[in-house]
Parts: structure tokens; sequence; C-alpha cells
């Protein structure tokens, strides 16, 4: 065999030119984006990057997934696959006074019976993002989703210089990082005017844009994005330490893009000197802010205040107060939706408001209108309420025409003329008139065929309209009656269109239990609360049949939600609907993807509290796999007590007072394997 020495030291050769041209693209992005100091010029970076990216091509056989090089993004178009998230992302609770910052941190304190120490940030206004690292390398990014699951947008999200797909220094071996994806507002301006001007529409505001961009299907034109990120959140088994503030020191000296406005703060009044600071400095910022986010610095003692079923116990979100703008009402329309609630719904002279124009704004229910003494034709003031969704928040009565006549709140239903109900307690007005109200008929099947419940697709609101006027869906049932004959020759559809919305209602008797019941639209039943009916009764045999008092010993069901979930199972029509639903084939009964090993905890309600050897989510499931019940909060009903290091206080305390069995992790694992 001949072997030719000359190119294999020029081979040799290259590959150390590449690495080193990769070493240093490595250091300059870690000096511009992190250290904030750059050492180059444009010129002399773009140089080095051509030269990388012509080598790489040149010798494919060096490729390395954490080169710099994958920053110019793929003309491959991918679809997004969803991923679960290990831990959910879910949303913060908003305040907005210092009075109620004060009432979290009386909270808090409560709960964990001793001083505290909180960590404040501010609230980026953009894309919210998770960064799984695995030896040090980026391994997968994921939006936000639902909280539960997100998109896989990795690899858009590597084309974000300030995003690092390599590390240094001593990280854990895996462990996810939190941030926000954002435009700065002088890059956005030049990116919407190179927009504009190659004929494309001008993004609203610099969210939209960083979402957009995010989301799209191309990373080579994502890498032409100018996107942005911050890291504020790190997560995992095996962190440096029991500080979150100093976890973010050390992430960043692992070459993560940390936040640097961030403060740790020893009370209530830190917490506020922060609040006032940047809610006068915030319009200085090269990019939106819409608060402040404060949270305990402790993750032990974050792991013993735990989650309500939508938000962290340990953490709140101050909102600054929203920009302002007065414009005319011209009418009020009152919607009714699918659970029977009426909206009313302010009909404006279009104002420009926070980046965007609007038109319409919420009025919420009978006791704003009544608030606000609301008159046709008043000058009104609007804001955005957590800059997100507009609300008239108030009248400049100086401005009001003598001939303007007060709004008022209907009696009856404006779509069926039901008379209206009022539950005590609730604000909203509702029409009873489940059955035969046509927007709460409509609105029952659009969130049926929605993409987070049966996600049947080829059915917009348009069409669902048009079925429901042709007599052809008068219920979600009917949809599983429908044959590509009916929907064929109806307007805007065809042969093809029909024949696919045939094809998606057939997969959607795929949908598992829990989202077969979120898509029933039972009142008060979200995504997680049917998530943890499902998981609790395993069939909608075991659901319909539970007592109150049995619903509300489920994990984050209260009373409300339980007096709901009756109330549906005791309509004979609901049961009716459930029953051709299942003889349609959908699923109403709990996949159990837990491996069952023994029954040596049946029956048995479980809280485990503190850090240990193993991942709280490998002892949650052998838990399950003993036949054991994991529960949040201990009550007289809990078996047993797992505590771990750095355990709160607060619940050893309960559970000594209550005789609860607590056992460390050893014992635990005695128990099952003996």
């Amino acid at each position: 065999m001949y072997f030719d020495i000359g190119i294999f030291f020029n081979k040799m050769e290259t590959l150390q030119k590449i690495k080193t041209l990769r070493d240093e693209l490595n250091l300059f992005n870690y000096q511009y984006y992190i250290l904030n100091n750059p050492t180059v010029s444009d010129f002399e970076y773009d140089k080095k990057m051509t030269e990388l990216i012509s080598l790489e091509a040149k010798f494919p056989e060096y490729f390395d997934p954490a080169s710099p090089s994958v920053r110019v993004g793929s003309d491959i178009n991918r679809d997004f696959k969803q991923i679960p998230h290990k831990y959910q992302m879910l949303s913060l609770g908003n305040t907005y006074s210092a009075s109620e910052i004060k009432d979290f941190c009386n909270r808090v304190e409560k709960l964990v019976n001793q001083q505290v120490k909180y960590v404040c940030e501010l609230k980026f206004d953009g894309a919210a993002i998770s960064l799984i690292y695995k030896n040090g390398l980026l391994e997968t990014a994921v939006t936000r989703g639902d909280g539960q699951v997100g998109d896989d947008v990795t690899e858009n999200v590597k084309t974000i210089k300030s995003i690092p797909i390599a590390l240094t220094g001593d990280f854990p071996q895996q462990f996810e990082m939190r941030g926000e994806i954002y435009i700065s507002h002088k890059n956005f301006e030049t990116f919407n005017v190179e927009r504009v001007n190659s004929g494309e529409e001008a993004f609203a505001n610099p969210r939209n844009a960083a979402a957009g961009s995010l989301k799209n299907r191309n990373s080579a034109t994502v890498a032409k994005r100018p996107l942005e990120c911050f890291l504020y959140q790190i997560l995992g088994d095996n962190l440096p330490s029991d500080s979150h503030f100093e976890n973010l020191q050390k992430a960043f000296q692992w070459g993560l893009r940390i936040s640097p406005y961030i403060k740790k703060c020893q009370s209530f009044e830190d917490i506020i000197e922060f609040v006032d600071e940047w809610d006068d400095k915030r319009k200085t910022l090269p990019f939106d802010i819409d608060g402040v986010v404060i949270k305990v610095d402790s993750l032990s003692m974050r792991d013993e205040m735990g989650f309500t079923s939508k938000s962290p116990r340990w953490a709140i979100a101050y909102k600054f107060k929203a920009e302002e703008a007065k414009t005319r009402l011209l009418s009020v329309d009152f919607q009714v939706g699918r659970t029977g609630a009426v909206t009313p719904v302010a009909n404006l002279e279009p104002v420009h408001l926070a980046g965007t124009t609007v038109k319409r704004a919420s009025l919420h229910n009978a006791d704003i209108i009544a608030s606000l003494n609301l008159h046709y034709n008043d000058m009104v003031i609007v804001e955005k309420g957590g800059e997100i969704i507009p609300k008239i928040t108030g009248i400049d009565t100086t401005k009001r025409s003598v001939d303007g006549k007060i709004v008022e709140f209907p009696h009856n239903c404006p779509e069926c003329n039901t008379p209206l109900l009022r539950t005590e307690g609730e604000a909203a007005h509702y029409c009873p008139n489940d059955i035969d109200c046509p927007p709460q008929i409509k609105g029952k099947i659009e969130h049926f065929i929605s993409r987070k419940a049966m996600n049947i697709e080829g059915l917009g609101s348009e069409t669902i309209a048009l079925l429901y006027e042709k007599n052809l869906v008068q219920n979600v049932a009917d949809l599983y009656k429908l044959t590509t004959y009916q929907l064929s020759p109806l307007e805007r559809l065809g042969e093809k269109s029909a024949k696919n919305i045939i094809n998606s209602i057939e997969t959607s008797k795929s949908v598992p239990f829990a989202r077969v019941l979120f898509a029933l639209g039972i009142r008060f039943v979200g995504e997680t609360v049917a998530k943890q009916l499902a998981k609790a009764t395993k069939n909608i045999e075991n659901l319909s049949n539970a007592s109150f008092e049995k619903l509300i010993e489920i994990e984050e069901i209260g009373d409300k939600i339980a007096q709901s979930i009756i109330n549906y199972f005791s309509n004979e029509k609901n049961i009716t609907l459930i029953q051709s639903l299942q003889t349609a084939g959908l699923k109403f009964e709990e996949e159990d993807s837990a491996v069952f090993v023994s029954d040596k905890l049946k029956g048995k309600s479980i809280v485990i509290s503190g850090t240990f050897s193993r991942s709280r989510d490998e002892i949650k499931a052998l838990i399950e796999e003993h036949g054991g019940k994991n529960v949040s909060s201990i009550s007289n009903k809990t078996d047993y007590l797992i505590a771990g290091e750095n355990m709160g206080p607060a619940k050893l305390e309960k559970a000594q007072k209550l005789n609860i069995n607590i056992i460390s992790e050893n014992q635990f694992i005695n128990i099952i394997e003996d």
C-alpha cells in the first residue's frame, strides 16, 4: 500500500489551522458578547470566519457541531419537533405595587419560617428559551411552548452569537439554562427598514420580531437577524451552590452571557430600591423590559415552597406602569365565548400605543363598565395591561359629549336572547344556554380542534361556522361523522382539503386522555388541571364518578374546579356526548407509562423535600414504580416524608407535628428493595 506522507502532513496542518481559527473565533465571541470588550474589528472577525468556513467545506471530515461556523445557519428548511421540558416553564405571578411585593415577601417568609434573601433581575421583553448543555456543549434549545412541551429550535439558536455552543471551566455534566432572546432598539429599527425596503411587512415591536425570527424554518435566515440573549436561570441536579445568585456567577465563568442587571437583596427595602431605580432608568436601556423579577435566592427554600398549577411560589414579577394613550370610544360589542361568558369589548378610534396601533380594548365585565361610568363617544384612557392586552382604565370627563348615552350591560344574551346569569362571587355574566347558543357551540368546537387539544388541522373558525350553518356539525362528536363527500362541495374546500380534514380527524383519535379531557372544555379545566386529573383518575369513568371530597384530594384541584367537574358530569347531555366520542374511538383512559415493579408502596402518599444523591425525578419515578403516590404538600393523609439535605424547616416541623413517618433516602431505598 502506498502512503503519501506529504498529504498526511498537509492534512494535519489544515486540521491545526481549523482548530486555531475555531479557538480564536470562540475567544472573540466570548470577549464581545460575554465580557462586552471586543478586541478585533468586524472586518478581521469576518475574514477569519470566511477562512474557517472555506476550510471546513473542503475538509468535511473535520466537521465539529461546536464550531463557531454553525453561526451562519443552514438553508435546509426544517419542521420543528416538540420536546418535553424536564422542568416546567411556568409563568410568573404579577404584581403592580409595593404593597403587593410586601405581601409576597410575607408569604415567602411565612412558608419557610426564617429570614429570606432575594435576587432581583430585570424582566426582559422577548422570547423565552431553554438551553440544555451536556458535557459543556449546547445540545438542545427549546421554546417555552405550553410550559410542558416546546419546539426544538436548536439550529436557529446556534446562530445567535451571544449564546455559546461550547463552555469552559468546571461546569456540571448536564444542566439547563433559561433566558430571553431579544432584539435591541437600534437593531430593530435597522432590521425593520431593511424588511420594508425589500417589500416585507415591518414587525410591530422587538418582541414579535424576536419570537418570529426564532420560529423561522430556515436557520440561514435566522443567522441574519440581530438576535441576542441574556440568561438568568440555571437548573440541574448537581449545581455548584444552593444560591441562585452564586450559580449565575459561576455560569458567567463558564462563558454564559448572564444578565448584569441583577442584585442580591437582603430585605423588602432593598427590593423596592432596585424596583424604583429601574423604573426610572428603564427608558435609557437599549432594549425593552416590562418589569422586575423577584426570586428567592436559596434553591432549597424554593424546593420547600414549590409551585401552584401556573407559577412558582418563590418568584413574582413586578410590572411597571404601562404606557397610556387617549382616544374616542366608538361602540361596545358584547361577545359570547365558548363557556358562555359575556365579555364587553370597546371599539376605539385607532391610537398608537406601546409600539402598536390599538383599535379595540377589553372592558372585562359589568362592574368595570359601571365603575367607569362609561358613555358612548367618551374620550377614554387606554393602556396595555402588562403591556400586552389593551384595556380602558379611565375617562376624561371634561371631553364628554352632552348627548352621549351611558353604556349598559345587557340583561339577555346578545346571541340567543336567553336571560344572563351571574354566580355569586364571580364578576362575569354567563349565558346558561350552552346547548343552543351559537357562539358557545362554535367556540366549543374551535377549542376542541385546537392544537393543544385534539389538533385537528384544516378546520378554521370560518369553516366551523360554515359546518354549523349547514347543520353538518352541532357538537364535537359530529366531527367524527363527517365524510369527504359532505366536505368537498363546501366553499373554500374541495376534495383534497376535505380528505386532509378527514385524515386529521381520524388521526386525532390517538390523542391521549389528558388532552381529550382538556378538549371537552369543562369550565376551569385547563391543560395542567386536565393532566393532573387524568393522572389521578386514570379514566373517564373514575373521573365522572369521583366525589367532591375525592377530587379536592388531587394535587392542584380546589373547590371551584371540583364543583365544576361535578356539575359537568351531572348533565345527562354531557354524558351522552362523551359516550358518542367513546363510540367514535377517542381515548378516555390514561396510558400508564410508568413501569410497575411492586406494590410495596401501594396506597401510600409520599412527599419528598431537600436534595438527594439521586435526582428528584428519579425518586418520584421509583415511588410510582412501587405503587406509591407523589404529593406536593404535607397533610394528615401523608404516609412518608423523604427528607434530604437542606430541606425546609417548615415542612419538617409540620411533619413532626402530624406524626408523619420521616425517612432518609437510604431508608426509602431499603423499603422498596427489601
